[in-house]
């Protein structure tokens, strides 16, 4: 069996939000942190790594924005353990948000440096030319030190509830490649 796991960014995902769609009609899980706005990385990795310690599942890894900079700090921090990621078999990473860029906000400011290491699982990240967080540049960055395929979806903003994407189909054929 494959699970698949939501990792929302900061302030979590709303109802109309793609992720919070996957939930409601694919089954996906999400993962709940304890405090939205006041994300604090260690805090955010436990959550992750206690849910999946927890699980003998297979898993697939749905990143949105802050969630990505979780996901790729989850894969650094168990690198040295491959046992902890080997049921991990791919990972999206969605409008990954560039938390070290001076105008980050102070309250994502705990997830810098985000790590540059290559991920030991199948990765794919989907940026848009038009994200307000992240630089279309600096995504293909990330995707290449992450050694994920990258993919450009043109302007879509931050590929959130606001993008008007609803249940972004194109995004789950992405997940579906890992089922």
């Amino acid at each position: 069996m494959t699970t698949i796991l939501t990792l929302p960014g900061w302030m979590g995902s709303g109802p109309d939000h793609w992720q919070s769609h996957w939930e409601r009609e694919r089954g996906c899980l999400r993962i709940e942190q304890a405090d939205w706005e006041h994300p604090r990385r260690d805090a955010w990795i436990r959550a992750l790594d206690g849910w999946l310690a927890a699980s003998a599942d297979d898993i697939v890894l749905v990143a949105h924005s802050l969630g990505c900079a979780l996901a790729a700090h989850w894969f650094d921090t168990v690198a040295a353990t491959p046992e902890r990621h080997a049921r991990v078999r791919g990972v999206l990473l969605v409008a990954p948000p560039d938390v070290e860029r001076v105008s980050a906000p102070a309250a994502i400011r705990d997830f810098a440096p985000v790590p540059r290491n290559l991920l030991p699982v199948p990765a794919t990240v989907v940026a848009s030319t038009s994200d307000p967080y992240c630089g279309f540049m600096r995504s293909g960055l990330m995707a290449t030190q992450w050694g994920a395929e990258f993919i450009n979806i043109g302007n879509a903003g931050h590929i959130n509830a606001e993008s008007g994407l609803g249940a972004w189909e194109a995004g789950w054929a992405l997940v579906a490649r890992w089922l």
